[in-house]
């Protein structure tokens, strides 16, 4: 997501006239009791489950974004495994990146977005990356690797990966494939300049809205929203 910012020049735009935006969905972690903060910081917590969103305010949040309103969406900090009191104000854009590793999960949020893009990524990558960013947050090995085996892997298992099967595009590799990522700014830029006759393409979901899908259908893909000229796109990553 921060790539795609790059290449469109968004991320050195005042956040107040972005036309796109990017949204985590770390962000709606739920505020923990004090019983479930103190499993947190022994690495006996699964952020990996579902249920450690807050998808209440996940889906008003992005439902309040499609409608063209400002919004303040809560800042997590991940060493105190706490939900801070300041808020973080999100200015109406035309597109929105909405990144995180349980997006496509809940069906109400899943059925929001018109392009669903799922990064895959080698476990092995996954791991290390894992490691490397949680020592820096200030934990040691012994606990990372105890919380991978325990609730993340087995997490990814029950419920990240089968919601690849709702991805429209799928990127092998992440940020290194740069012909998936050129091919998605161009898409977005068709977008911002209101080329739309080059994507929408009318889809009728279960609930009898009108989605636009851009892209052909592919074997393997992941995901974007949007409600008139407002479009969102998620992509996957691992928060915890």
């Amino acid at each position: 997501c921060e790539k795609i910012m790059e290449l469109l020049g968004q991320n050195e735009v005042d956040r107040r006239q972005r036309k796109v935006l990017i949204l985590s969905q770390d962000s709606f972690y739920k505020v923990l009791t004090a019983e479930q903060k103190a499993k947190a910081l022994k690495g006996q917590y699964n952020f990996d489950h579902p249920d450690a969103f807050d998808n209440d305010l996940m889906h008003t949040t992005l439902k309040n974004i499609v409608e063209g309103k400002t919004v303040e969406v809560p800042t997590y900090d991940f060493v105190t495994h706490s939900r801070l009191a300041e808020t973080t104000v999100v200015y109406p854009a035309d597109v929105v990146l909405f990144e995180g590793i349980l997006v496509f999960y809940n069906q109400d949020i899943r059925d929001m977005f018109h392009l669903r893009l799922f990064v895959d990524t080698d476990s092995d990558v996954r791991l290390s990356r894992r490691v490397l960013r949680d020592m820096k947050r200030g934990r040691d090995l012994e606990q990372i690797l105890t919380q991978y085996t325990t609730f993340v892997k087995p997490a990814f298992e029950e419920f990240c990966l089968p919601t690849k099967k709702y991805a429209d595009v799928i990127i092998p590799r992440g940020v290194d494939n740069m012909v998936a990522i050129n091919l998605i700014v161009q898409h977005i830029q068709d977008i911002l300049n209101g080329d739309i006759c080059k994507w929408q393409r009318g889809a009728m979901n279960g609930h009898g809205r009108t989605y636009k899908r851009p892209f052909p259908e592919q074997t393997e893909s992941s995901s974007v929203l949007a409600a008139g000229k407002r479009s969102h796109l998620e992509s996957s990553s691992r928060p915890h």
